[in-house]
């Protein structure tokens, strides 16, 4: 963007250099001259305008293309940490349940055995 702001600075500093050039060098009569230079200045603001369109167009594209690729990546990283998120409490469960065996595992021993030996304990 900066760039562009470069090139309709020296856009605009071209044309008016040039009509004082065109001016102080001018073989012609005032009347031509005054016209000449309208033409050039129409011409220059002419150039100016379909520039500054062109630009405008293209910043308005990339921001849409921005806008479209930041949602595909927002939707991509959404959707991946999902899937972890399930594959964690996945985990969490299978652990959760073998920890619950366990536990009634122990319960039953600690329940059939000498109490006074073994402690009576849940392994976490």
């Amino acid at each position: 963007m900066a760039n562009t702001g470069s090139t309709l600075l020296a856009l605009i500093t071209g044309a008016a250099i040039g009509a004082g050039v065109g001016l102080l060098y001018a073989p012609d009569s005032g009347e031509k001259t005054r016209k000449k230079l309208k033409d050039e200045s129409k011409k220059a603001q002419d150039r100016l305008n379909k520039k500054y369109t062109e630009t405008s167009s293209n910043l308005t594209e990339k921001a849409k293309q921005a806008r479209v690729d930041f949602e595909a990546r927002l939707e991509e990283t959404l959707s991946s940490a999902s899937h972890k998120a399930d594959d964690i409490l996945t985990a969490m469960e299978t652990k959760l349940e073998e920890l619950r065996k366990q536990n009634a595992k122990l319960q039953k021993e600690g329940k059939g055995g000498d109490s006074k030996d073994k402690p009576n304990k849940a392994v976490v």
